[in-house]
């Protein structure tokens, strides 16, 4: 969700076009009401978000873009995504690859409605 969303910010960055702040603070605001859905209390939840918070601003500022393409950390991905070091390069090919496809797809949307638009992406 995070990458995803980094993508978004990344695209509207490139574009020179102003992510708005309602967006970026529903997108916080879902995940805040999210966790206590989940029976978070107060305290747990705070601590939580500023966990995530932590966590997005890392994948935000690790993402290697080059002129045209996007180029995911490796070293990034591990960290957060255990599984994939697991196995072997096969497996992490296909998760840089979605994510490469997903922001040329992205890319090409409108910006007005990128985010509505990007679930219509299939890899």
């Amino acid at each position: 969700m995070f990458l995803h969303f980094s993508i978004f910010l990344i695209i509207f960055k490139r574009k020179k076009i102003e992510f708005v702040q309602k967006d970026y603070d529903n997108f916080f605001n879902c995940v805040e009401n999210n966790l206590r859905e989940l029976g978070y209390g107060d305290i747990a939840v705070n601590k939580k978000m500023k966990t995530l918070n932590k966590i997005f601003y890392d994948i935000l500022l690790k993402i290697n873009q080059s002129n045209n393409d996007l180029k995911i950390n490796k070293k990034l991905v591990l960290k957060y995504f255990f599984d994939l070091n697991l196995e072997n390069d096969e497996k992490y090919g296909f998760f840089e690859q979605y994510f490469n496809d997903f922001y040329h797809f992205c890319f090409e949307l409108n910006h007005k409605s990128m985010i509505k638009d990007a679930s219509k992406f299939r890899f």
